[in-house]
């Protein structure tokens, strides 16, 4: 596939975040997917890690990130990166949804909670 709509894309979801998978394996790509998530203002990313790289692309709206044990607050127009296994959390802070855009550099991405156990996440990655 070279060229999709992005209104043609699947919607799919966890609760208080609505997902777009962009590009990814069910497009051809091995080592790349791109997501597109809206994260409802008081709700939050599950805490995972993966074993790949990801930058959030931060649209619209402000959030906290979880690393490591820190807590990184952040705002629209930024940047997160996130280096492969390291076990990270995204907390929509504001009033507003938090839009953001991420890019994984695998696919399929699996993605793990805390405990090690897989999270089976209810869209294509």
């Amino acid at each position: 596939m070279y060229v999709t709509k992005n209104e043609q894309r699947e919607k799919a979801g966890l609760p208080g975040l609505e997902h777009i998978t962009l590009a990814g394996n069910a497009d051809g790509l091995s080592r790349l997917s791109v997501w597109q998530q809206s994260i409802a203002p008081g709700a939050a990313t599950p805490p995972h890690r993966h074993e790949c790289e990801e930058v959030v692309v931060v649209k619209s709206g402000s959030g906290e990130l979880h690393v490591e044990g820190k807590v990184i607050p952040f705002g629209a127009d930024s940047t997160i990166t996130v280096p492969s296994n390291v076990l990270h959390q995204i907390f929509n802070t504001g009033e507003t949804p938090l839009e953001i855009t991420a890019a994984l550099s695998a696919s399929p991405v699996e993605v793990f909670l805390p405990d090690g156990a897989r999270l089976d996440l209810p869209w294509r990655t």
